[in-house]
């Protein structure tokens, strides 16, 4: 036995080629002096056919029967075993084609024409579609000859990539998914690619059409601020495809579960539909992990019926273990934040021997090298001695050489209904080391803070921009930790404005 011509063979698989393009039988589509088969096509209603969702009828070796019964002895047919074969027609087509062309395209047609599947030898198999489906079957079945589509418009080219999963025809599916790729995004086509039913086992191909559609959404609306209104616009499949993105850029995720519950009053009035929409799709998209203090005590105070108050009350409880125990919590809980324009912190506070609060901050590289010089990123608020603080972290330029470098800043968020000037002993501190995983102090310093002025150092690590960046003793797995110890001296001095 020759060994090298069966693995030579093998590796050809099922379509002729000629360097790597399909071999062309154009001339001989629909001819019947080239065919020995003719294909009996039924087009019905799409509304009666169990493509009409979008799935190309007799995508499966399962669908195949011996339809004898229904078409006498015109042989086998090819349906969805949900088609009722009481279904109106509405027109006919016959299609000459050779059973080695088609065979040789695709799996499907193969099992289809072999001897090993019952009534193989009938020369007029029988296809029902739906009407909706009719161009996209006759497309396909040019390319199984040409190897070349006739379209570029994205509507009819995803019904044809549909269509090839379906039928098996590889080749086809990886030239449409191509085609659609290389087509200008818009939301309109984006949309319908990520929304359009398609069969329950997705080839890769057409995963890779729905991933480019996701990532084109999620990126021209990754600025919440400016795209708030349009995205109210946006239907449900496009809104769960933007916020699963993690660079989502918000102020906190306050924003996005407001305009969650928002979105779902406009879009679903009936409230049975709107409250399951709500808690099987869209909350679970919220990061309450990342969610403020003030907020999730508003949301389990809120009484709204459209609301699943023991859904809620479940994510928050998660939300607060996973504050609590970080690395102790998995999967969903420990989702990542999104790029916030105030990021959240950890606190934890005592009232003894004298009010003190220690906060965590963590900043990733990615957001510390999206500032540009000059611009900084804030905290969520904490509150000390019954007063509201942020932290402030900047890419500071030094006007003198222009240098730059990395500032940590404590600010006393202004009451415009009362003025304090309070003493404060502060100590800045980051775990800069992969090994011990301790904080190492950086500065400590004792001042007198009011709302007119911040606390800080300009350049926290001694060392420039570039290289801080670079640091991996620093940001430890991407993540830079801080941490701030802030106790009050004395007894705050309040002047009333």
């Amino acid at each position: 036995m020759d060994t090298g011509k069966e693995s030579a063979s093998a590796d050809v698989g099922l379509e002729f080629s000629r360097g790597g393009v399909l071999t062309s039988f154009e001339f001989a589509f629909n001819s019947a002096n080239f065919s020995d088969r003719v294909l009996r096509i039924e087009i019905v209603a799409g509304d009666n056919a169990p493509g009409s969702g979008g799935d190309v009828v007799g995508g499966s070796i399962g669908d195949l029967r011996d339809d004898k019964n229904a078409y006498g002895d015109k042989g086998q047919s090819v349906d969805s075993s949900a088609m009722n074969l009481g279904t109106p027609v509405l027109r006919e087509k016959t299609i000459y084609v050779s059973s080695v062309v088609l065979a040789s395209r695709s799996p499907f047609f193969l099992k289809l024409f072999s001897n090993g599947m019952k009534e193989s030898d009938q020369t007029h198999p029988t296809f029902r579609i739906a009407d909706s489906e009719e161009n996209a079957f006759m497309e396909l079945l040019s390319y199984m000859y040409s190897g070349k589509l006739t379209t570029k418009e994205p509507t009819l080219l995803l019904e044809i990539l549909m269509a090839a999963d379906k039928f098996e025809v590889l080749s086809c599916m990886r030239h449409s998914s191509q085609l659609l790729t290389s087509l200008p995004m818009t939301t309109e086509s984006a949309l319908l690619y990520i929304d359009h039913p398609c069969s329950t086992s997705l080839a890769a191909d057409v995963q890779h059409v729905i991933r480019v559609a996701k990532e084109f959404l999620a990126n021209k609306y990754k600025d919440f601020d400016k795209s708030e209104y349009e995205l109210m616009n946006i239907p449900l499949a496009g809104i769960e495809a933007i916020f699963s993105s993690s660079d989502i850029r918000m102020e906190t995720e306050d924003d996005l579960y407001f305009f969650m519950v928002e979105w779902a009053r406009a879009w679903y009035p009936e409230l049975k539909e709107r409250r399951e929409i709500l808690s099987s799709r869209l909350l679970p998209l919220v990061r309450f992990n990342h969610i403020t203090r003030e907020t999730l005590q508003e949301i389990l105070a809120c009484t709204a019926d459209d609301i699943d108050h023991e859904q809620v009350t479940k994510r928050i409880t998660e939300a607060l273990l996973q504050i609590a125990y970080p690395t102790e919590m998995e999967g969903a809980l420990a989702a990542d934040g999104r790029a916030y324009e105030y990021k959240p912190v950890r606190v934890v506070a005592f009232d003894g021997p004298c009010p003190q609060v220690i906060v965590y901050l963590d900043l990733t590289r990615k957001e510390c090298s999206r500032l540009l010089p000059s611009e900084g990123i804030c905290s969520h608020p904490f509150y000390l001695a019954g007063q509201e603080f942020i932290l402030g972290g900047r890419h500071e330029l030094a006007e003198a050489d222009s240098s730059s470098s990395f500032g940590l800043y404590l600010q006393m968020v202004c009451n415009p209904e009362l003025s304090k000037s309070i003493t404060l002993r502060c100590e800045f501190a980051a775990n800069k080391s992969k090994t011990s995983r301790e904080f190492v102090r950086l500065c400590k310093d004792e001042f007198t803070l009011n709302s007119e002025c911040a606390y800080g150092y300009s350049d926290l690590f001694e060392m420039p921009w570039l290289e801080f960046l670079a640091d991996d003793d620093l940001f430890i797995d991407g993540v830079l930790h801080l941490r701030v110890d802030v106790a009050v001296v004395g007894q705050p001095k309040v002047q009333m404005t």
